[in-house]
Protein backbone atom coordinates (compact mmCIF):
# COMPACT_ATOMS: atom_id res chain seq x y z
CA UNK A 1 0.00 0.00 0.00
CA UNK A 2 1.73 3.36 -1.11
CA UNK A 3 1.97 6.14 1.12
CA UNK A 4 4.05 9.48 -0.51
CA UNK A 5 4.28 12.82 -0.53
CA UNK A 6 5.16 15.43 -3.05
CA UNK A 7 5.74 18.81 -2.42
CA UNK A 8 4.33 21.19 -5.44
CA UNK A 9 5.31 24.41 -3.49
CA UNK A 10 8.21 24.76 -0.85
CA UNK A 11 8.17 28.71 -1.02
CA UNK A 12 7.14 31.74 2.00
CA UNK A 13 4.99 34.20 1.53
CA UNK A 14 5.47 34.28 -2.50
CA UNK A 15 6.57 31.94 -4.73
CA UNK A 16 9.94 32.60 -6.76
CA UNK A 17 11.41 31.08 -9.82
CA UNK A 18 12.48 27.89 -8.02
CA UNK A 19 9.60 27.39 -5.07
CA UNK A 20 6.11 27.54 -5.90
CA UNK A 21 3.82 28.82 -3.52
CA UNK A 22 2.60 26.57 -0.66
CA UNK A 23 1.13 23.09 -1.69
CA UNK A 24 1.67 19.22 -1.65
CA UNK A 25 -0.01 16.52 -2.27
CA UNK A 26 -0.69 13.19 0.14
CA UNK A 27 -1.13 10.31 -2.41
CA UNK A 28 -2.39 7.13 -0.74
CA UNK A 29 -3.86 3.88 -2.65
CA UNK A 30 -4.49 6.14 -6.25
CA UNK A 31 -6.13 8.60 -4.50
CA UNK A 32 -4.74 12.50 -4.56
CA UNK A 33 -5.21 14.65 -0.78
CA UNK A 34 -4.06 18.02 -1.83
CA UNK A 35 -2.85 20.35 1.25
CA UNK A 36 -3.04 24.19 0.60
CA UNK A 37 -3.24 25.56 -2.62
CA UNK A 38 -1.23 28.36 -2.88
CA UNK A 39 -0.90 31.04 -6.11
CA UNK A 40 -0.01 28.37 -9.53
CA UNK A 41 -0.83 25.49 -8.10
CA UNK A 42 -2.25 23.81 -11.00
CA UNK A 43 0.46 25.10 -12.49
CA UNK A 44 2.95 23.05 -10.56
CA UNK A 45 0.82 19.80 -10.83
CA UNK A 46 0.82 20.06 -14.48
CA UNK A 47 4.48 20.19 -14.26
CA UNK A 48 4.82 17.16 -12.07
CA UNK A 49 4.33 13.45 -12.42
CA UNK A 50 0.76 13.93 -10.53
CA UNK A 51 -2.76 14.17 -12.06
CA UNK A 52 -4.82 16.82 -11.14
CA UNK A 53 -7.90 14.78 -11.74
CA UNK A 54 -7.07 12.27 -8.89
CA UNK A 55 -7.81 15.03 -6.03
CA UNK A 56 -10.31 13.78 -4.29
CA UNK A 57 -9.16 16.20 -0.92
CA UNK A 58 -8.26 19.40 -0.07
CA UNK A 59 -6.75 20.65 3.06
CA UNK A 60 -6.20 24.29 4.01
CA UNK A 61 -4.20 24.80 6.57
CA UNK A 62 -5.12 28.73 6.86
CA UNK A 63 -6.19 31.42 5.22
CA UNK A 64 -3.47 33.70 3.85
CA UNK A 65 -3.25 34.01 0.73
CA UNK A 66 0.07 32.13 -0.26
CA UNK A 67 -1.90 29.27 0.84
CA UNK A 68 -5.68 29.73 -0.69
CA UNK A 69 -5.11 32.27 -3.98
CA UNK A 70 -4.65 28.78 -6.25
CA UNK A 71 -7.81 27.21 -4.89
CA UNK A 72 -10.72 28.96 -7.07
CA UNK A 73 -8.58 28.47 -10.75
CA UNK A 74 -7.68 24.94 -9.68
CA UNK A 75 -11.52 24.08 -8.37
CA UNK A 76 -12.35 26.02 -12.39
CA UNK A 77 -9.83 24.06 -14.09
CA UNK A 78 -10.74 20.57 -12.70
CA UNK A 79 -14.64 21.86 -14.04
CA UNK A 80 -13.29 22.16 -17.44
CA UNK A 81 -11.93 19.28 -17.30
CA UNK A 82 -14.68 16.87 -15.71
CA UNK A 83 -16.26 14.77 -17.45
CA UNK A 84 -20.13 14.75 -18.20
CA UNK A 85 -21.64 12.44 -15.97
CA UNK A 86 -19.25 14.24 -13.30
CA UNK A 87 -22.07 15.94 -10.63
CA UNK A 88 -23.37 12.48 -10.15
CA UNK A 89 -19.80 11.53 -8.41
CA UNK A 90 -19.16 11.76 -4.94
CA UNK A 91 -18.06 15.50 -4.08
CA UNK A 92 -15.18 17.17 -3.60
CA UNK A 93 -14.20 17.12 0.29
CA UNK A 94 -12.05 20.30 1.21
CA UNK A 95 -11.54 21.32 4.93
CA UNK A 96 -10.27 24.27 6.59
CA UNK A 97 -10.63 27.03 8.44
CA UNK A 98 -14.06 28.83 9.24
CA UNK A 99 -14.45 31.21 6.25
CA UNK A 100 -13.46 29.37 3.43
CA UNK A 101 -17.07 28.31 2.48
CA UNK A 102 -17.72 31.86 1.69
CA UNK A 103 -14.36 32.60 0.29
CA UNK A 104 -15.02 30.13 -2.53
CA UNK A 105 -18.39 31.76 -3.04
CA UNK A 106 -17.51 35.16 -3.46
CA UNK A 107 -14.50 34.44 -5.67
CA UNK A 108 -16.97 31.93 -7.92
CA UNK A 109 -19.74 33.94 -8.22
CA UNK A 110 -17.84 37.24 -9.00
CA UNK A 111 -16.00 35.61 -11.56
CA UNK A 112 -19.20 34.61 -13.18
CA UNK A 113 -17.76 30.69 -12.32
CA UNK A 114 -19.78 27.13 -12.59
CA UNK A 115 -18.57 23.83 -11.35
CA UNK A 116 -20.23 20.68 -13.26
CA UNK A 117 -19.02 18.55 -9.97
CA UNK A 118 -20.30 18.61 -6.71
CA UNK A 119 -17.77 20.56 -3.57
CA UNK A 120 -18.64 20.16 0.09
CA UNK A 121 -16.25 22.65 2.44
CA UNK A 122 -16.16 21.38 5.63
CA UNK A 123 -15.20 24.50 8.32
CA UNK A 124 -13.41 24.09 11.29
CA UNK A 125 -14.52 26.74 13.72
CA UNK A 126 -11.01 28.25 15.43
CA UNK A 127 -10.85 29.35 19.03
CA UNK A 128 -9.76 33.32 20.08
CA UNK A 129 -6.30 31.99 21.44
CA UNK A 130 -5.50 30.69 17.98
CA UNK A 131 -3.90 34.16 16.48
CA UNK A 132 -3.42 38.07 18.64
CA UNK A 133 -6.61 39.11 19.81
CA UNK A 134 -6.96 41.97 17.42
CA UNK A 135 -6.13 39.55 14.33
CA UNK A 136 -9.24 37.52 15.26
CA UNK A 137 -12.37 37.52 13.13
CA UNK A 138 -15.22 36.04 13.32
CA UNK A 139 -16.64 35.06 9.90
CA UNK A 140 -19.75 33.09 11.09
CA UNK A 141 -21.74 35.19 9.64
CA UNK A 142 -20.51 35.68 6.33
CA UNK A 143 -21.99 32.57 5.06
CA UNK A 144 -24.12 33.11 1.89
CA UNK A 145 -26.63 30.61 2.89
CA UNK A 146 -26.74 28.94 -0.44
CA UNK A 147 -27.24 25.68 0.74
CA UNK A 148 -24.37 24.09 -0.01
CA UNK A 149 -23.01 21.05 1.60
CA UNK A 150 -20.41 20.83 4.09
CA UNK A 151 -20.16 20.28 7.49
CA UNK A 152 -19.28 22.95 10.61
CA UNK A 153 -16.94 21.54 12.44
CA UNK A 154 -15.87 22.91 16.79
CA UNK A 155 -14.71 21.28 19.11
CA UNK A 156 -16.76 18.84 21.35
CA UNK A 157 -16.45 19.59 25.19
CA UNK A 158 -13.26 18.21 26.65
CA UNK A 159 -11.60 17.47 22.96
CA UNK A 160 -8.53 19.03 22.01
CA UNK A 161 -8.60 17.86 18.26
CA UNK A 162 -10.81 18.07 15.36
CA UNK A 163 -11.93 14.67 13.83
CA UNK A 164 -12.25 14.99 10.26
CA UNK A 165 -12.40 11.56 8.51
CA UNK A 166 -12.37 7.91 9.67
CA UNK A 167 -13.06 4.07 8.49
CA UNK A 168 -11.07 0.78 8.57
CA UNK A 169 -8.27 1.98 7.55
CA UNK A 170 -7.40 5.48 8.72
CA UNK A 171 -7.81 8.77 10.81
CA UNK A 172 -7.77 12.01 9.88
CA UNK A 173 -7.76 14.60 12.33
CA UNK A 174 -6.73 18.50 12.59
CA UNK A 175 -5.04 20.64 15.85
CA UNK A 176 -5.32 24.47 16.64
CA UNK A 177 -1.54 25.74 16.00
CA UNK A 178 -1.09 30.06 16.81
CA UNK A 179 -0.41 31.92 13.90
CA UNK A 180 -0.87 35.57 12.92
CA UNK A 181 -4.11 34.31 11.71
CA UNK A 182 -6.16 31.01 13.20
CA UNK A 183 -3.98 28.12 11.58
CA UNK A 184 -4.16 24.06 11.60
CA UNK A 185 -1.92 21.20 11.81
CA UNK A 186 -3.28 17.81 10.12
CA UNK A 187 -2.36 14.37 10.76
CA UNK A 188 -3.14 11.03 9.47
CA UNK A 189 -2.43 7.71 11.14
CA UNK A 190 -3.09 4.39 9.68
CA UNK A 191 -4.95 2.07 11.96
CA UNK A 192 -3.27 -0.97 13.18
CA UNK A 193 -2.48 -3.95 10.88
CA UNK A 194 -2.83 -7.68 11.65
CA UNK A 195 0.65 -9.34 13.00
CA UNK A 196 1.71 -11.69 10.31
CA UNK A 197 0.53 -15.55 10.86
CA UNK A 198 3.26 -17.78 12.47
CA UNK A 199 2.64 -20.58 8.99
CA UNK A 200 4.82 -23.24 11.50
CA UNK A 201 2.65 -22.83 14.30
CA UNK A 202 -0.31 -23.18 11.94
CA UNK A 203 1.16 -26.37 9.94
CA UNK A 204 2.10 -28.32 13.85
CA UNK A 205 -1.77 -27.59 14.36
CA UNK A 206 -2.71 -29.23 11.39
CA UNK A 207 -3.52 -26.30 9.10
CA UNK A 208 -2.36 -25.96 5.69
CA UNK A 209 -2.56 -23.08 3.82
CA UNK A 210 -6.18 -21.77 2.04
CA UNK A 211 -8.84 -19.89 3.31
CA UNK A 212 -8.79 -20.76 6.89
CA UNK A 213 -5.40 -18.59 7.06
CA UNK A 214 -7.05 -15.40 5.56
CA UNK A 215 -10.02 -16.23 8.17
CA UNK A 216 -7.22 -15.36 11.19
CA UNK A 217 -5.84 -12.98 9.43
CA UNK A 218 -8.97 -11.13 9.30
CA UNK A 219 -9.50 -11.70 13.32
CA UNK A 220 -11.89 -14.62 12.87
CA UNK A 221 -11.69 -18.08 14.81
CA UNK A 222 -11.58 -21.15 12.83
CA UNK A 223 -12.81 -24.98 14.25
CA UNK A 224 -10.80 -27.89 12.75
CA UNK A 225 -12.56 -30.99 12.14
CA UNK A 226 -11.01 -32.46 15.24
CA UNK A 227 -13.59 -29.76 16.51
CA UNK A 228 -10.26 -27.73 17.78
CA UNK A 229 -10.86 -24.59 17.99
CA UNK A 230 -7.55 -21.86 16.97
CA UNK A 231 -8.20 -18.28 17.82
CA UNK A 232 -6.63 -15.52 15.88
CA UNK A 233 -4.21 -13.99 18.89
CA UNK A 234 -2.98 -17.82 19.06
CA UNK A 235 -0.98 -17.68 15.67
CA UNK A 236 -0.77 -14.41 14.82
CA UNK A 237 2.09 -11.99 15.81
CA UNK A 238 1.95 -8.45 17.98
CA UNK A 239 -0.05 -5.85 15.09
CA UNK A 240 1.83 -3.60 13.16
CA UNK A 241 1.41 -0.09 13.52
CA UNK A 242 0.21 2.17 10.49
CA UNK A 243 2.04 4.98 9.55
CA UNK A 244 1.74 8.55 10.38
CA UNK A 245 1.87 11.80 9.14
CA UNK A 246 1.54 15.52 10.06
CA UNK A 247 1.40 18.31 8.19
CA UNK A 248 1.37 22.05 9.84
CA UNK A 249 -0.02 25.21 8.77
CA UNK A 250 1.85 28.47 9.63
CA UNK A 251 2.32 28.80 13.18
CA UNK A 252 4.57 31.49 15.04
CA UNK A 253 4.82 30.32 18.33
CA UNK A 254 6.32 26.92 19.87
CA UNK A 255 3.96 23.74 19.30
CA UNK A 256 1.63 22.78 22.01
CA UNK A 257 0.93 19.65 24.07
CA UNK A 258 -1.98 18.77 22.36
CA UNK A 259 0.06 19.28 18.44
CA UNK A 260 3.58 17.06 20.54
CA UNK A 261 0.89 14.66 21.56
CA UNK A 262 -0.93 13.89 18.37
CA UNK A 263 2.77 14.21 15.86
CA UNK A 264 4.81 11.86 18.19
CA UNK A 265 5.68 8.60 16.66
CA UNK A 266 5.58 10.81 13.20
CA UNK A 267 6.84 9.14 10.17
CA UNK A 268 7.14 12.02 8.40
CA UNK A 269 6.38 15.62 9.90
CA UNK A 270 6.00 18.78 7.87
CA UNK A 271 6.53 22.33 9.41
CA UNK A 272 6.90 25.46 7.37
CA UNK A 273 10.84 27.20 7.66
CA UNK A 274 10.45 30.82 7.32
CA UNK A 275 12.70 32.31 9.42
CA UNK A 276 15.53 30.73 11.79
CA UNK A 277 16.43 31.04 15.48
CA UNK A 278 18.46 34.26 15.25
CA UNK A 279 15.24 35.95 13.86
CA UNK A 280 13.01 34.88 15.85
CA UNK A 281 13.03 36.69 19.52
CA UNK A 282 11.27 39.75 19.40
CA UNK A 283 7.61 40.03 18.18
CA UNK A 284 6.10 36.68 17.28
CA UNK A 285 2.72 38.47 16.01
CA UNK A 286 4.33 38.84 12.55
CA UNK A 287 6.80 36.26 12.09
CA UNK A 288 6.64 32.40 10.46
CA UNK A 289 7.62 29.63 13.83
CA UNK A 290 11.03 29.62 14.76
CA UNK A 291 13.36 28.99 12.09
CA UNK A 292 16.51 33.80 9.07
CA UNK A 293 14.50 34.02 6.37
CA UNK A 294 14.91 31.30 3.73
CA UNK A 295 13.96 33.50 0.69
CA UNK A 296 17.53 35.41 1.21
CA UNK A 297 19.58 33.58 3.59
CA UNK A 298 21.68 29.82 3.35
CA UNK A 299 18.84 27.43 3.89
CA UNK A 300 21.28 24.71 5.61
CA UNK A 301 20.98 26.86 8.68
CA UNK A 302 17.38 25.64 8.87
CA UNK A 303 18.22 21.81 8.96
CA UNK A 304 20.89 22.41 11.86
CA UNK A 305 18.37 24.41 13.84
CA UNK A 306 15.54 21.37 12.79
CA UNK A 307 18.32 18.69 13.72
CA UNK A 308 19.24 20.44 17.07
CA UNK A 309 15.52 20.16 18.30
CA UNK A 310 14.61 16.58 16.77
CA UNK A 311 17.95 15.41 18.45
CA UNK A 312 19.59 14.65 15.35
CA UNK A 313 16.68 12.80 13.80
CA UNK A 314 17.02 13.00 9.76
CA UNK A 315 15.73 16.69 8.36
CA UNK A 316 15.16 16.97 4.77
CA UNK A 317 14.96 20.61 3.57
CA UNK A 318 12.12 20.11 1.04
CA UNK A 319 12.10 21.44 -2.55
CA UNK A 320 9.61 21.66 -5.54
CA UNK A 321 8.60 18.72 -7.21
CA UNK A 322 10.71 16.48 -4.29
CA UNK A 323 8.68 13.00 -3.65
CA UNK A 324 9.15 11.23 0.17
CA UNK A 325 8.11 8.03 -0.23
CA UNK A 326 6.73 6.06 3.87
CA UNK A 327 7.60 2.54 3.60
CA UNK A 328 4.75 0.02 5.40
CA UNK A 329 6.27 -1.00 8.96
CA UNK A 330 7.41 -4.43 9.38
CA UNK A 331 6.63 -4.73 13.35
CA UNK A 332 6.06 -3.47 16.53
CA UNK A 333 6.91 0.12 17.41
CA UNK A 334 9.35 -0.02 19.84
CA UNK A 335 10.96 3.27 20.30
CA UNK A 336 9.21 7.28 20.34
CA UNK A 337 10.10 9.99 18.57
CA UNK A 338 10.91 12.64 21.09
CA UNK A 339 9.74 16.06 20.59
CA UNK A 340 10.79 19.03 21.91
CA UNK A 341 8.69 22.23 22.25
Amino acid sequence: MSLEITFLGTGAAFPSPARGASALVLRREGQCWLFDCGEGTQTQLMRSHLRAGRITKIFITHLHGDHIFGLPGLLCTLSLQSSPDSSSKAPLDIFGPLGLRSFLQRSLELSHSQLLFPYAVHELVPTPDQCPPQEFRDFSGWDSGDGSPGRVLCLAPGEDSYLLLEDEQVEVRAFRLFHRVPSFGFVLEEKLRPGRLNVQKLKDLGVQPGPLYGKLKSGTEIVLESGAVISPQDVLEPPVPGRKVCVLGDCSAPLGDTALRLCRGADLLVHEATLGDRDSPGDTDTRDSDTGDTRDNDVTQLRRQAEAVLDGQQVILAEDFMTIEIPLKKGQLTTEIPLKK
